[in-house]
């Protein structure tokens, strides 16, 4: 259940599908949205390929999200150590990364595929949100639809699959 004011870590995905639908100042004035210092990095590459939606300032981003947090060099390695042979993008990878360290509830949301078998192979994917769902929440409805892979529907069968892959035979 997503609880007022949760905290959510979000993906760069997340922040810029929820920019380009124009759904960003709801779902940073409902949660607590933070993220790392990567994924605000990577908001701000590949613009070649990006709608005027998508374009992110990144001192407005700073100022609506509630951290962004710096991740240390043995943060990252005990992820690596428990998440075995996935590669993730420099973004999720420091996202989970920071996760670990977290006490207390938090979600994450972020749709990508090596990020959501990283929850599942760490048994977090109680912890994954999307962001049709955390829209939900806010009582918004963006003004354009969302991605497929920012819904409920996809999420639940995508981390479904996932979870067969790892724990089928057992």
């Amino acid at each position: 259940m997503i609880r007022p004011h949760a905290v959510v870590l979000v993906d760069t995905n997340v922040i810029i599908e929820a920019h380009r639908t124009g759904a960003w100042a709801a779902l940073a004035g409902t949660c607590g949205v933070e993220t790392v210092e990567d994924c605000v990095i990577e908001t701000q590459t590949g613009y070649h390929g990006r709608t005027h939606e998508q374009l992110i300032d990144a001192r407005d981003l700073r100022a609506s999200l509630t951290a962004v947090h710096d991740v240390t060099d043995s943060e990252r390695a005990e992820l690596a150590v428990r998440m075995g042979d996935i590669a993730l993008d420099r973004g999720a990878e420091s996202l989970w990364a920071h996760s670990l360290g977290r006490v207390g509830t938090w979600l994450l949301s972020g749709p990508d595929r090596a990020s959501l078998r990283v929850a599942v192979r760490l048994g977090l994917r109680e912890r994954l949100v999307s962001l049709e769902e955390l829209l939900e929440k806010a009582g918004h409805r963006p003004r354009r639809r969302l991605g497929p892979a920012y819904t409920r529907k996809w999420m639940t069968r995508v981390v479904s699959l996932m979870v067969v892959a790892e724990f089928g035979g057992r």
